[in-house]
């Protein structure tokens, strides 16, 4: 009799790295496989810690006599932008709301990271997408939109650092991007300020048209009812003058 084929299954999870707790996201793929839950979430949350505060990709491959293995991707280049910056959340208003300025170098870092998964044939590539990716999450790169840092990119503008790969951030760039952002997000808050108060300035304008013509129906009306008022008069007088002059004298006589 041969020999029996080794089975194993492979479980997908997207984790909180460092985090995982013993709940419905890994407990029910694992239902009715008589693991030690705990034992895994313990092994994920080590291999994980460095990860914390980001969501991150596990890979755990179960053979058919119990053992298990674990693969830790790495996180979606989202999770790894909000890191870099130290936010939890990008921007609800990505086009209106800024929450973050990142220095090239930092770009380059980010693709280092996840070169391996981006599957593509040059670096600048990798760089490229993972720029692009800052675009829906409010957060600028050199004071400029990810559209713009990618047409330099395609230029030629950033060749000799992205060929170097160089990461580090020195502080007085640290400094000169944080004050950058600053000031795009005051000239932000000023711009949409000055498009807010046009847009109240041109409502009450069409509701004092509104009002205008509305006062001009209503005087029409008036006029009208007046006019036909007059007539009417007019008719009456018109008549009791026609009367013949006995029924004239017969009706003082009442």
């Amino acid at each position: 009799m041969g020999k029996r084929k080794k089975m194993s299954e492979t479980i997908n999870l997207m984790i909180d790295g460092g985090e995982v707790k013993a709940g419905p996201a890994i407990a029910q793929p694992l239902a009715g496989k008589q693991m030690n839950i705990q034992e895994i979430i313990s092994k994920i949350n080590e291999k994980t810690s460095s990860f914390k505060g980001m969501k991150v990709p596990v890979q755990l491959n179960i053979e058919d006599d119990k053992s298990y293995a674990i693969k830790v991707g790495t996180p979606p280049i989202s999770e790894l932008i909000k890191k870099e910056i130290g936010i939890e959340k990008g921007s609800g208003t990505p086009n209106k709301n800024k929450v973050g300025n990142l220095a090239i170098e930092q770009v380059i870092k980010l693709a280092k990271m996840k070169q391996d998964s981006l599957l593509f044939n040059n670096f600048k590539s990798a760089v490229k997408t993972v720029a692009g990716s800052c675009n829906s999450l409010g957060v600028l790169i050199e004071g400029k939109s990810a559209a713009e840092v990618n047409k330099e990119i395609e230029l030629g503008n950033y060749d000799s650092i992205i060929n170097s790969q160089k990461t580090e951030v020195s502080k007085e760039k640290q400094n000169l991007l944080n004050q950058q952002l600053k000031e795009i997000q005051e000239r932000i808050k000023k711009e949409l300020e000055k498009a807010e108060a046009e847009k109240k300035a041109e409502e009450a304008k069409a509701k004092k048209l509104v009002t205008e013509a509305e006062k001009v129906v209503e005087e029409a009306a008036a006029e009208k009812k007046e006019g036909a008022a007059e007539v009417k008069a007019e008719k009456v007088e018109t008549k009791e003058a026609a009367k013949p002059a006995k029924e004239v004298k017969a009706e003082k006589k009442k």
